[in-house]
């Protein structure tokens, strides 16, 4: 099995990196990783349900999409990804196979952890540790999350999603009690050292383990993949699957209701209703706003084109894309 230790910390790099070992290298592989704060949302989630939108923004958190299943995560510098590639597809669904090391990892450092429920590991009934697969032809890949010293309230913020109303075929994250595994040591340590303990543990368990570098080849094909997938709105938002959204703002003007169906990303049908005043139909707003991204910049080209104030008076192009998107 070849042994990655990776260094970078750039979500949309780490995210294609996992892509292309697993569909351009034949050998079984662990990967370690951490990224930089960001939210990590599974492949069949709608990413605007799951995120709080204006803590991510304020914050200038990046949301990635990625290719397995499962719920929404949130990643910092105090937290381990690690990734296993298996040439074996008789290994899907098995999650214990693949976190039985990290449980005997901890017991080494006296600390019960166990395995729990569909893909997760607990310590003390908290959660440490959420796991995801996916399968590409006769292989698969499985990653999970070792939260170490992670912001847990910044976690909270992040994946706090206004209460919006949204309806569809998205899959939805569980929350969870949560805990970190640096509260149960009974030697402190930091990240990295942890990081290195168990990169060491997994080289002891097969003599036939050897460390793999990233080539500067890799690291190229790694950065054409982040430039036409993963650091794209289209993957990251534009995927999700068809969703309803519907949401109320009020404003010194009055209160709009904003009721708009959505597919691939696409705004497909949008209505406005409230006891707002305006000198022009606003039906010519809802036909405008039709096949355009439910996107913020986009949204705003769109409106700019037009006084947001003869439809919706007192209002501007600000308010009006604050309530397409969800925020209050």
């Amino acid at each position: 099995m070849l042994l990655i230790y990776n260094e970078k910390t750039n979500p949309y790099f780490n995210l294609a990196m996992e892509e292309y070992l697993l569909k351009n290298f034949d050998e079984d592989m662990f990967i370690l990783w951490r990224n930089e704060s960001s939210v990590i949302v599974g492949k069949n989630q709608n990413t605007l349900s799951e995120i709080n939108l204006d803590y991510v923004k304020e914050n200038s958190i990046p949301v990635v999409r990625r290719q397995s299943g499962g719920g929404a995560v949130f990643h910092d510098l105090g937290n381990i990804n690690f990734t296993f590639i298996a040439n074996n597809n008789d290994s899907f669904s098995d999650f214990k196979r693949f976190t039985q090391p990290i449980i005997d990892l901890l017991k080494t450092l006296d600390i019960n952890a166990e395995f729990s429920g569909r893909n997760d590991l607990l310590i003390d009934g908290s959660k440490f540790s959420g796991n995801a697969q996916y399968n590409y032809k006769n292989k698969v890949m499985h990653h999970g999350t070792l939260l170490f010293s992670s912001q847990i309230a910044d976690l909270s913020k992040a994946l706090k999603a206004k209460p919006i109303k949204f309806e569809g075929k998205g899959v939805k994250s569980i929350k969870s009690r949560v805990t970190n595994i640096s509260e149960h040591l009974k030697e402190p340590m930091n990240v990295l050292e942890f990081k290195d303990m168990v990169m060491d543990y997994l080289e002891k368990t097969n003599v036939d383990n050897k460390y793999y570098t990233l080539s500067e080849l890799d690291i190229k094909n790694i950065n054409k993949l982040v430039e036409e997938k993963y650091n794209t709105w289209e993957w990251n938002f534009g995927n999700s699957p068809k969703y309803a959204l519907y949401n109320e703002l009020k404003y010194p003007g009055g209160n709009v209701e904003f009721n708009l169906n959505v597919d691939k990303g696409i705004i497909k049908d949008i209505k406005f209703f409230g006891d707002f005043f305006g000198k022009c139909d606003i039906s010519n707003v809802e036909n405008l706003l039709i096949n355009t991204k439910h996107e913020e910049n986009n949204l705003k080209e769109v409106l700019n084109s037009i006084n947001i104030n003869d439809y919706f008076l007192g209002a501007d192009t600000d308010i009006l894309v604050s309530g397409i998107m969800g925020v209050k």
